[in-house]
């Protein structure tokens, strides 16, 4: 076309990006359960090669996706003896660094957690506060959303929990 260059820009022109994360893990007896970096009490918690925290992973692929950097298996594959019971938290700190890299910081994420049981919502603010203060931002930048899928598939049979992120992130 007449006009365009065809040099590839050395940045992104694209100043804002969104990303899309998805997780799910196996509910199971004698495991803590670990959503958005606290630990919730219940009598199970998900199966996992790290802590299993569904919040986090769905995050981290989200963010990830957002900077056109693959997946969480990727970066942080669950074949790995220095990913074997890894707290998430580090996971995230960790992703954080990698977009960082390519100029992107965290606009916000809206995220939502599917489980019948335990309930969620009480915990969503101390889940904010987490989340916050290993991402570097402010806890008005996570939206944490939980609901049930009405008894229905693996959820709703309480075999397992998912959780779904997307976010926002921009070229600093």
């Amino acid at each position: 076309m007449a006009g365009r260059s065809s040099e590839v820009p050395s940045r992104p022109v694209c100043q804002f990006r969104v990303g899309f994360g998805f997780d799910v893990h196996r509910l199971v007896a004698d495991r803590a359960l670990w959503m958005g970096g606290i630990q919730i009490p219940y009598e199970k918690g998900l199966l996992g090669h790290s802590d299993a925290d569904v919040l986090i992973h769905a995050i981290c692929d989200a963010l990830l996706g957002a900077a056109n950097m693959r997946d969480i298996g990727y970066h942080f594959p669950d074949t790995a003896a220095e990913t074997d019971g890894i707290d998430s938290k580090i996971i995230l700190r960790k992703t954080v660094e990698l977009i960082a890299t390519k100029g992107y910081r965290l606009g916000n994420i809206d995220a939502t957690i599917c489980a019948e049981q335990p309930k969620m919502n009480p915990h969503i603010p101390a889940m904010q506060q987490c989340l916050a203060d290993v991402i570097g931002c402010f806890p008005d930048q996570i939206s944490i959303k939980a609901t049930t899928t009405e008894r229905l598939g693996f959820t709703g049979r309480q075999e397992g929990i998912s959780a779904y992120a997307t976010v926002l992130i921009y070229l600093v």
